[in-house]
Order: structure tokens, then C-alpha cells, then sequence
């Protein structure tokens, strides 16, 4: 009964963002529970890696190239996967990109690339699909990635912050509205991984301060993301969840003095 909650076979998910590291994991984890799963994103050299992986254990999948931030692209996208799966059932938004720019520092070009990555292209992907399931009258989930920028306070990472703030405030009101409809949205909420987009604003400093607010005293690894994964995407686990943001940190949240 356990494991049937979390069968996923006869699903599609397309995972934007899944030739990185945390949502290609969590891609992975879908594949293994039995969905086939798009990898869709900018480099086909990754994603092949990947694949293999999924292959490797018995998944279906394949790539998808886009550019998240255009809805022309994110529109081809869908037609894609419509045409060569059929039909898709989850929706995972992760892409994503830092900068630890000083705030006067920072300039309108990088402003508007963080929040074009990070905000519209998840604001943009859940209107395409969004639109697609309530015209087809299907129940969906959409799984959002969010930050602990967003929910704590976190230095040097200004726009980040600002740019997941928005993605949590957008899938609280989506998973409002679309209730009615049996599409669910809800944030997963990484707390510290090594995700590219995190390194590079990864001082051994800044490193020791995480590690030290971090209750179970290191970072996450990108496997752990699944289980959460599963949950939110799954019909049977996941099917009163909406609006929720689920936090994986290792306790960082619960953390003060």
C-alpha cells in the first residue's frame, strides 16, 4: 500500500531546469517511481548524462531544449511533449541563477537576468501549462523551487532572494485558485545544497556560518530532495497538499541561538 502511494507509472513530469543538480535528482526520482520525465533546459550534453542515468535504472525520459524565460519557448515546449508523450501530469519549475553582487553594485542587467531565470520564467511556465490543464479539465501538480532566501533573511544574495520570495508568494495564490480545478502548486523548499548556482557565493566563511546554523551539521546532498519530490507529485501521498512550502534543510529553520 506504502509504495503505491508514490507510483508515478503512466505520468509525465517535465522537470525546467532538470540537467542541473538538485532538479535532475529529483528527476531521476521520478523516473525510478515510474514516470517518464522531460528533462528540459539549455544543455543537451548534460541532460545526456543524465538520461543515461535514468536508463540506467530503468526510467524513460528524454531532453527538451528551451529558454524558460520566453513563453514562446515554454508554448513549444508543451506542444512537444503533447505530441510525442501524449498528455503531462506534473510540472517541476527549477531553474535557477545567483549572484553575491553587493547591493549598490548591483546593476539593471543582472537584476533583470536573476529575476528573469528565477521569477518570470516560473510565472510564464505555470501560465502555459497552467492554462493547457484547465482547458483540458486534468488534475496536475506543480512543484515550484523555492529558497530558504525567501523564508529567512540571508546576506549578499539580494535579488535571489527577491526574485524566490515572488515564487512563493505566486504558488500560494496559484494553489488558491486552482484548487477548484485539482491542480495543486506548492514550493519545495531546499535549505543548503551545493547547487551550481549556489558555489559560487560559497566562501569557506560562509561555509563554516551555514554549517554551524545547520542542526544536522552539513549540507544537503541532492538525493534527498526525492522524497519530497514524490510526495508533492504523487495523486495518492500528495492529494490534499496545496500551498504548502515543504522545507528540507536539516533543521537550519528551527535554528536560532
Amino acid at each position: 500500500m506504502s509504495a503505491s502511494l508514490f507510483d508515478l507509472r503512466g505520468r509525465v513530469a517535465v522537470v525546467i531546469g532538470g540537467t542541473g543538480e538538485l532538479c535532475g535528482a529529483m528527476a531521476e526520482g521520478l523516473a525510478a517511481a515510474g514516470a517518464e520525465v522531460v528533462l528540459a533546459g539549455r544543455s543537451e550534453e548534460k541532460a545526456a548524462s543524465r538520461l543515461a542515468s535514468v536508463s540506467a535504472a530503468g526510467g524513460r525520459g528524454y531532453f527538451v531544449s528551451v529558454d524558460a524565460g520566453e513563453k514562446a519557448s515554454l508554448t513549444a515546449l508543451l506542444d512537444h511533449v503533447l505530441t510525442r508523450s501524449g498528455h503531462v501530469d506534473i510540472l517541476i519549475n527549477g531553474a535557477g541563477v545567483n549572484s553575491p553582487t553587493p547591493f549598490l553594485e548591483i546593476t539593471e542587467e543582472e537584476y533583470d537576468r536573476i529575476m528573469t531565470v528565477n521569477t518570470k520564467a516560473t510565472f510564464l511556465a505555470c501560465q502555459v501549462f497552467g492554462a493547457h490543464w484547465l482547458h483540458t479539465a486534468q488534475p496536475a501538480s506543480i512543484i515550484n523551487l523555492g529558497s530558504m532566501a525567501a523564508l529567512t533573511p540571508l546576506s549578499r544574495v539580494f535579488t535571489y532572494s527577491m526574485s524566490k520570495a515572488a515564487v512563493h508568494n505566486l504558488t500560494k495564490n496559484l494553489a488558491r485558485e486552482w484548487a477548484p480545478h485539482h491542480i495543486r502548486v506548492n514550493t519545495l523548499v531546499p535549505g543548503f545544497f551545493p547547487a551550481e548556482q549556489n558555489k559560487k557565493v560559497l566562501n569557506p566563511d560562509r561555509v563554516a556560518s551555514i554549517l554551524n546554523g545547520t542542526p544536522m551539521g552539513r549540507f544537503g546532498e541532492a538525493r534527498e530532495l526525492v522524497g519530497a519530490t514524490l510526495l508533492l507529485a504523487s495523486p495518492a501521498a500528495g492529494s490534499f497538499i496545496t500551498g504548502t512550502e515543504m522545507v528540507v534543510d536539516g533543521g537550519f529553520q528551527a535554528m536560532s541561538l
